[in-house]
Parts: C-alpha cells; sequence; structure tokens
C-alpha cells in the first residue's frame, strides 16, 4: 500500500461530507488508510474481514459521488460495512465491534443513520432500496437508494423478484453487483473500464433513446431487428442481457479497486436520466493483505489476530465443535448407506457438511443462499427414496418456513434438518441467534424436534434421524464447541419421543431440552445442598413429548421447572398445554417454564447471553425457591422475577 502524503487523511474524515470534500487525487490515499484501520480493528476484535477490504474502494466511492444519507445506502448481508462505519462517524467505535455494548458486526437502524435498513441476511438489499426509491418517488423528495449486493448473494431468488419489480422506481434505483469471485466477469481491463464509462454516460444514454425512438417508428421486424442489434452488442462487450430483460440498465464489468474507474462511472450513473442502473464491479476478497488473499477463504471471519503476520489467536477447543461431530457421523453413517444425501445453503464449513463432501462428493450439494430451494430439493430426493439431510443454520431455516410447511410436512416427507446454531450465538447477535425453530417447527404436525444435551447425543440423534423414514425429523444443536464428553464408538437409535432421568430426586423437577443440562445439574447440585431433592431429566424430544415421563415428574413432586434455549412457544408451552389438557393444574401443581426471554438480544460473549436471559444454574435455583415461596397455587408462566 503506497501512501501519498505523511498527513493521515482518515483523521480528518468524520462524516461523508467532509470525503466529499477532498480532492479526486486525493482518493488513494485515503482508501489505503482506510483499510489499514479496518485490518488493525478487525485484529483487535475479530470478525468478519475478507469482505470489507474487498469493498474498501467502492465503499469510499459510493461515499464520495452520493450524498448519504440523504441518498440511501443498503449494503446486503451487511459483514462488509466495517469500512462504511469507519467513514460514518464510528470510528472511535471501531474496536468494539460485536462487543457487549459495542457496534454491531453488521449495519443497524439505531446505530446510525448511516444505516437505513438493517441486514445480516442475504439477498433483501435490492428489495429494501426499492422501497426507499419508490417512497421518494411518489413523495416527489429527491434522493437516491443504492444497494450493493455480492454475487453470491445473486443466487437467491428474493433478488430476482426484486429485480422483477424494480423498473417502476426509475433513475432513482442503483444496484452495484460486487462480484468478488469471478463467477460471472469477463477478463478486467482498461478496454471494459472504457467501456463502462462510454455507456455510463450522458452522450451515450441521450443517443441511445433517440435511436429507440426512431427505432419505434419503424415497421415491426426491424424495430425488432434494431432492438435485437443493441442488446447483442452490449451483452458482447459486457454481458448484460440478463439484467436488461429484467429492466436494468447494465454497466460493467469495472474494476472495483481502481478509484479512476469507479468514480467517474458513478457519477455518470447519478446523473443519468435513465434507471435503474446495475453496476457490475469486480472486486477481490481479501484485498491489500497477504495473509487474506493467500487464505482460501480470504478471512471471511476471523477471531483476533497478529496483524503482522495474520496468525490467528484461538483459544485450545477442550472438545470438538458441533457442526464436526455432525458432518463427521454422518460422513462415517454413508459410508454404509448410499441413500444418506447432504444438502447446505452456502454454509458447508459452518454446517459441517465440509466434512461429509470430502468422504461423499457426488451426495453433497450446495445450492447457495437458497434456503428454499434447499428444502424443497430435499423434499423431492425424500419423495424419490433418498435420504437427505437438510443441515441449515436455525436463523436461515426461518425464510424457507413456507418450504418446510407445505413440500415438507404436508406431504409427510422424510426429510432430515440439522439445525446448526441453535439458541444464542455470541458475537453475530440477534440477526444470527436460534431463537424459535423449536416454536416454528414443534407446531407442525408429522414433525419430529430433538435436541442433544451434549455432543455424544448428537451422535445418536444423527443416527436416529438416519433411520427415522416415517416422515421428517430435526435435531437442532448450538454453536461452539461441545462439552467434552467421549463420543460413542457404536451410536444408538433412539426411541422417538422418549426422555431419560439423568438423576432422581423427590422434592424438584427440572426438565430440561438441549444443552442447558450442564447448568441444571449444577443448579440440582446447589438446591440438593439447601435440602431440596432434586431429579433432572434431559427430555430430549420437543415434539412428541415424552408424556408418560413428564406426567410422572409433575404428580411426584412439589416444583417442576422446564428449560431451554428457545423463545416462548417451545417445549415450556408443550409441557404446560399437556397438564391444562390433563387437569394437572387444578392439583395444586407448581409448574415454571425457563426460556429465553421476549426481546431480540444484542451481541456478547454466549455466557453473558445465557446470563441476560437468565438460563444458568443460579437463575434455576431461584426459580424454585421462588416458586416454593409463591402463595398461590398454580401456574405461572416466566422465568426469573
Amino acid at each position: 500500500m503506497t501512501v501519498l502524503s505523511q498527513t493521515p487523511l482518515l483523521d480528518t474524515v468524520t462524516t461523508p461530507a467532509d470525503l466529499r470534500a477532498l480532492a479526486p487525487e486525493q482518493l488513494r490515499q485515503l482508501a489505503d488508510e482506510l483499510r489499514t484501520e479496518t485490518i488493525a480493528a478487525v485484529g483487535t476484535t475479530g470478525g468478519h474481514l475478507g469482505s470489507g477490504l474487498g469493498v474498501v474502494e467502492l465503499t469510499t466511492a459510493i461515499h464520495y459521488v452520493f450524498n448519504t444519507p440523504d441518498d440511501r445506502l443498503v449494503w446486503d448481508v451487511g459483514h462488509q460495512c466495517y469500512p462504511h462505519k469507519i467513514l460514518t462517524g464510528r470510528r472511535d467505535r471501531i474496536r468494539t465491534l460485536r462487543q457487549g455494548g459495542g457496534l454491531s458486526g453488521f449495519t443497524k437502524r439505531s446505530e446510525s443513520e448511516y444505516d437505513p435498513f438493517g441486514a445480516a441476511h442475504s439477498s433483501t438489499s435490492i428489495s429494501a432500496a426499492l422501497g426507499f426509491a419508490i417512497a421518494n418517488k411518489i413523495a416527489d423528495k429527491p434522493g437516491k437508494a443504492i444497494a450493493v449486493i455480492g454475487d453470491g448473494s445473486m443466487s437467491a431468488g428474493m433478488a430476482y423478484e426484486a429485480m422483477n419489480n424494480a423498473e417502476q422506481a426509475g433513475n432513482r434505483l442503483v444496484v452495484i453487483l460486487n462480484d468478488n469471485d469471478m463467477s460471472i466477469a469477463p477478463p478486467v481491463g482498461g478496454l471494459s473500464a472504457y467501456l463502462a464509462r462510454l455507456v455510463s454516460s450522458r452522450p451515450f444514454l441521450e443517443m441511445r433513446e433517440v435511436a429507440k425512438k426512431f427505432s419505434r417508428l419503424l415497421p415491426p421486424p426491424l424495430h425488432a431487428a434494431a432492438r435485437k442489434t443493441d442488446e447483442f452488442a452490449r451483452g458482447m462487450a459486457m454481458g448484460g442481457t440478463l439484467f436488461e430483460e429484467l429492466g436494468f440498465y447494465y454497466v460493467g464489468p469495472i474494476d472495483g479497486h481502481n478509484l479512476d474507474h469507479l468514480i467517474p462511472v458513478l457519477e455518470n450513473v447519478r446523473d443519468a436520466a435513465e434507471g435503474p442502473c446495475l453496476i457490475h464491479v469486480v472486486t477481490q476478497k481479501g484485498k491489500g493483505y497477504a495473509p487474506a488473499e493467500a487464505s482460501a477463504d480470504k478471512y471471511h471471519g476471523v477471531q483476533k489476530f497478529d496483524v503482522v503476520t495474520g496468525e490467528q489467536v484461538k483459544a485450545p477447543a477442550s472438545a470438538p465443535a458441533y457442526q464436526n461431530v455432525f458432518g463427521e457421523t454422518l460422513a462415517k453413517l454413508a459410508d454404509t448407506d448410499p441413500r444418506i444425501v447432504a444438502i447446505t445453503a452456502a454454509m458447508p464449513s459452518g454446517t459441517g457438511v465440509d466434512k461429509f463432501a470430502k468422504a461423499h462428493p457426488d451426495r453433497t450439494f450446495d445450492v447457495g443462499i437458497a434456503e428454499q430451494h434447499a428444502v424443497t430439493f430435499a423434499a423431492g430426493l425424500a419423495a424419490q427414496g433418498m435420504r437427505p439431510f437438510c443441515a441449515i443454520y436455525s436463523t436461515f431455516l426461518q425464510r424457507a418456513y413456507d418450504q418446510v410447511v407445505h413440500d415438507v410436512a404436508i406431504q409427510n416427507l422424510p426429510v432430515r434438518f440439522a439445525i446448526d446454531r441453535a439458541g444464542l450465538v455470541g458475537a453475530d447477535g440477534a440477526t444470527h441467534a436460534g431463537s424459535f425453530d423449536v416454536t416454528y417447527l414443534a407446531t407442525l404436525p408429522n414433525m419430529v424436534v430433538m435436541a442433544p444435551a451434549d455432543e455424544a447425543e448428537l451422535v445418536h440423534m444423527t443416527y436416529t434421524a438416519t433411520l427415522h423414514d416415517d416422515g421428517p425429523i430435526a435435531f437442532r444443536y448450538p454453536r461452539g464447541n461441545g462439552t467434552g464428553v467421549a463420543l460413542p464408538e457404536v451410536p444408538e437409535r433412539l426411541a422417538i419421543g422418549k426422555g431419560r432421568l439423568v438423576r432422581e430426586g423427590k422434592s424438584v423437577a427440572i426438565l430440561s431440552l438441549g444443552t442447558r443440562l450442564e447448568e441444571a445439574l449444577k443448579a440440582a447440585d446447589e438446591l440438593d445442598a439447601k435440602g431440596l431433592s432434586t431429579t433432572v431429566a434431559d427430555l430430549r424430544f420437543a415434539k412428541p413429548l415424552d408424556e408418560a415421563l413428564i406426567r410422572k415428574l409433575l404428580t411426584s413432586h412439589e416444583v417442576c421447572v422446564t428449560i431451554e434455549e428457545n423463545a416462548v412457544g417451545g417445549l415450556g408451552a408443550h409441557v404446560l398445554t399437556m397438564a391444562s389438557d390433563e387437569g394437572l393444574i387444578d392439583n395444586g401443581l407448581k409448574l415454571r417454564t425457563m426460556r429465553l426471554p421476549d426481546m431480540f438480544q444484542d451481541q456478547n460473549s454466549p455466557d453473558k447471553q445465557y446470563d441476560e436471559a437468565g438460563l444458568n444454574a443460579p437463575h434455576i435455583v431461584d426459580t424454585v425457591l421462588k416458586a416454593l415461596r409463591h402463595n398461590s397455587v398454580g401456574v405461572v408462566e416466566g422465568g426469573v422475577a
């Protein structure tokens, strides 16, 4: 990186207005400093790095050319927005990224007026930007809406649904396709940059409009030929025919790291009378930082790291990660079962499917950011006799809920859902938390819902799902490492809807679902020390419930507490419903449910998040003691008061 001046320009830029006061020839130095600052910040906090480094010049150019925040800039996903945050008044807090009380790792409306739309899932930017553009059009207000979307996000149907309706926005909408994988880009160089400037210029656009009007006066065959000639010429030069068919004026591809190319094209598009426009920008993920450029994933997501060497600081893991246990277990099971197939939606390593793919590449399908397609694709495989495992993060499976209901559950097809990132997820915050899957799955007829208490139980549940051909089955497990228990040599097939007693007592019963079991056992120790003999049950299943076990516990203990890493409507609600239906409440049952609070929790360490949620051992003890002190008879649904 070459710095042209000894005076740091970044120190003079607090907002984009300051940036726009610079001379064009100063922007290269500013971008270099912005890249250095981004690397230093992420080295301190960890987070997404490669994507942000790839858009340093693009971020600089957008804020230089467009009048943000009046012109609305929407980042797709938002994980590439760290340079944007530095330029928009948040540099003094940039080293609080993804920390408790600090800046979000994604765009967030409550954080800044320069974040007009919160994002952390992909493929939403064009729809949102179209909303801004149309609102301005209706109100007759000035202002552009700019959506920056990656080529990976273009694999989702929602992006095309938005583009199909974008023509109504006219020149108020600008879409920037950030192509950092060269997946749809021809070679980039001086000729393509020249062509991009040419076709985005006002004289060319005006001449093209005149030619269009003239061609309409021609007889239909000649008019059609003229139109095809125009499309063919531009398509041959730049590959824009698809976007033109969707109503966009296509410009590109251009070098996304060359400010001399970016600035004039953005200015031309900003001032163009025709629209909407799509600018195809080619960037390099991890650009300007050698360790990221050399890494296979371009340092997409990193822990804290040494800026000089690029070496990431990782705490020694005493137990394997849950997703790796799943991936390796499924791969072993597939060695002897040719019907097992693994599907993921752009998250092979995050879900452990990469482990499966190494052993069975022909039975591994990464469908891209297309969760809806993944689920229905799995349904088709199941209908044809295969045993598909659809491995998707809990928060991303929400995007395919209609397909889960209509294409899987109603048809009772044996699709296996391996749901990663269940519960709270730490630094990624509310947008990635798996808070709702028990609720939205256990309400469905035909669905089986499991949650392992540890990694050994995950092995058993993966095996159980493999053999379950009677309908859909799901098992949810958290982000991070397991508890360190020994993994079974031979997996056990669990009886559907049957839990297990882990510890037996007489006065208090704790009914646990998932990995809160460890906290439940700690709470039981403390309650026993207080003279309260405590039973701990690992229910294993949220649906179907082990009604016999639950009935036994509810009728033989003075206080019963359910606990789960899920929002209201999950295990606790189902146990309450069962108790109500059977009239157990009328017998003076003291039943309490503990679950995630009715709020979206901000980022923090997982331990602190669960402490904030009131789901650790001290909270269980407190809930029991308050129930015993409660003067009234009946049921109180809730956690810690």
